[in-house]
């Protein structure tokens, strides 16, 4: 009998646990991940609501609350797409324990802040730790399921991809309503704690993850902070600062493009790179993720859209809104089971393309409605949307993802994860610009066929002196004047959502010929 070696002995006990782990099944270790996955995915919106509360209990100004967004995102996009590297370096057990843990604290600490820099500050740490958690889990569960099941693995994690910033404002707004704000931050502590048990307890490293003694790739880690950094600022304060009217915004425009192409360079230079982006050199992979930062665009541009009409043009407050959009969620839950089967049975690529068109229907009908709509009414869209966005997310990660080495899965769903928040990124401040310029644009259009020559218009301003006839004559005329300007400005906005929506629309169509540069996985792939 062959005598074993002492390095060979010392790996027997990691792969007789991991043996282990993978007999009990992967639904516990999906419960573990998809845990600290779901509160880190929550987070990034559940804190939107609350901005005024903060700022008001930090004596701090609404635009200042804002960094408690931004510096999250900013710390967040910087992590995932070098998450992969983390993982090769320090164990993906290690990694997620520690990411799970310190955000954990983290969440114990913004809701302890005394002031507003230190919300920051423990925001920053807080998006830090939190961003391994969506790429790594996406790696962790489809290694735990068979080639077969990844049609299921990716539709439970789409779940939470999707419903998460949906419920997100809803779950805010009621703590802050009913509690406080800082329970925003508390009701994480529960979920973190138990996670960490779970993964502790259930979660090993696959034998090919070998801790790598190669040195940090300094040059390129500073190169992916810049450009991520100058980016996420730019595009969240874009708009409030007339962008490039702007020299704040210009320069960092000028920190995004140097940042990105030095990041570009080093990582393809390198020896050690702290992303892989050679990836993208494999054409599946790389339409995949381009339609992903499209999906992206489309979801979160879209979600945008429909809560500034909620909430500034039909006047429902934040958590009502919130609950409005829940449709998003319900559709997404009732496709994910459903996308899951069609992935099993048919070419991945066709039900993309089936949830691509129905994102584009949906986009359609929403493009009809005007400013006397009811809950009912957008409620089937929104569905809709939610349904097809489920039918698009799960074939598209099983299609992006066969033909990546197991070694290779966790940059690549790091770099996945990336694109995807880029997109959204994107998609949220532009389609906020196009919203204020379509308004603006429309509201001197409308106001130019405003003359005292025009029946319609000098009737309408008749009818309101009428109405506030008992403030006199004078305030009469101020106050009709002022209306019939608030009303000219809510059918300009409202004209501008409706460009909006198709803008959305025609999008979501375009995504439809770039699934043909995707290949189809081989034949039992993603079945159940």
């Amino acid at each position: 009998m062959t005598a074993l070696t002492p390095a060979a002995q010392g790996k027997q006990p990691a792969v007789a646990a991991r043996a282990a782990s993978l007999a009990e099944g992967p639904w516990l270790i999906t419960a573990a991940v998809m845990l600290a996955t779901f509160m880190e995915i929550l987070d990034a919106t559940v804190v939107s609501v609350s901005l005024t509360h903060i700022a008001g209990s930090l004596s701090s100004t609404p635009n200042e609350a804002t960094w408690a967004l931004t510096s999250y995102l900013v710390a967040n996009g910087i992590v995932i797409p070098i998450s992969g590297w983390l993982a090769n370096h320090f164990g993906r057990k290690n990694l997620l324990l520690v990411s799970t843990a310190g955000f954990t604290l983290a969440s114990l600490l913004c809701g302890i802040a005394p002031s507003m820099g230190l919300l920051v500050t423990f925001r920053v740490i807080q998006g830090a730790c939190g961003g391994s958690l969506q790429p790594m889990s996406q790696a962790v569960m489809l290694e735990a399921f068979p080639p077969k099941q990844h049609g299921k693995a990716m539709a439970i994690w789409a779940m939470g991809a999707i419903v998460a910033p949906v419920l997100g404002p809803v779950l805010g707004g009621w703590l802050t309503d009913n509690f406080s704000w800082r329970w925003v931050f508390y009701i994480n502590l529960p979920v973190g704690l138990v996670s960490v048990v779970m993964l502790k307890t259930f979660l090993h490293d696959p034998p090919y993850i070998r801790r790598s003694s190669a040195r940090i790739d300094s040059w390129g880690l500073a190169a992916l902070a810049m450009w991520v950094a100058a980016l996420q600022i730019m595009l969240d304060k874009g708009q409030e600062k007339d962008w490039f009217d702007s020299r704040f915004i210009l320069v960092l425009a000028v920190l995004f493009a140097v940042g990105l192409v030095a990041w570009v360079a080093r990582e393809l230079s390198t020896p050690d790179p702290v992303a892989e982006l050679r990836v993208f050199g494999q054409a599946p992979f790389a339409a995949g993720a381009l339609v992903m930062a499209l999906v992206g665009f489309v979801m979160y541009g879209g979600q945008t859209t429909i809560s500034l009409w909620l909430q500034t043009l039909l006047g429902y407050p934040s958590m009502q809104a919130g609950e409005a959009m829940l449709a998003v969620g319900l559709g997404a839950a009732f496709a994910m089971p459903v996308a899951s089967l069609l992935t099993s049975r048919f070419d991945p690529r066709k039900v993309c393309a089936c949830g691509v068109l129905g994102l584009g229907l949906s986009y359609y009908q929403l493009m009809g409605f005007n400013l006397r709509v009811g809950y009912w009414d957008l409620f089937w869209p929104q569905f809709l949307q939610g349904a097809s966005i489920g039918l698009v997310f799960v074939p598209l990660a099983v299609v992006t993802m066969a033909f990546i080495p197991k070694e290779k899965m966790g940059n690549a769903t790091s770099l996945f994860n990336m694109m995807r928040n880029i997109g959204g990124g994107v998609g949220i401040s532009l389609v906020t610009t196009m919203l204020t310029r379509q308004g603006q644009q429309h509201t001197n259009l409308l106001v130019a066929n405003i003359t005292p020559v025009s029946p319609p218009a000098t009737a309408l301003l008749a009818g309101m002196r009428n109405l506030f006839a008992g403030s006199g004559p004078g305030f009469a005329d101020q106050q009709a004047y002022a209306a019939l300007f608030g009303l000219v400005q809510r059918e300009a906005t409202m004209v501008g959502l409706v460009r909006s929506f198709q803008f959305l629309g025609i999008l979501s169509l375009i995504m439809v010929p770039m699934l043909a540069l995707t290949k189809r996985p081989p034949r039992g792939q993603a079945s159940l």
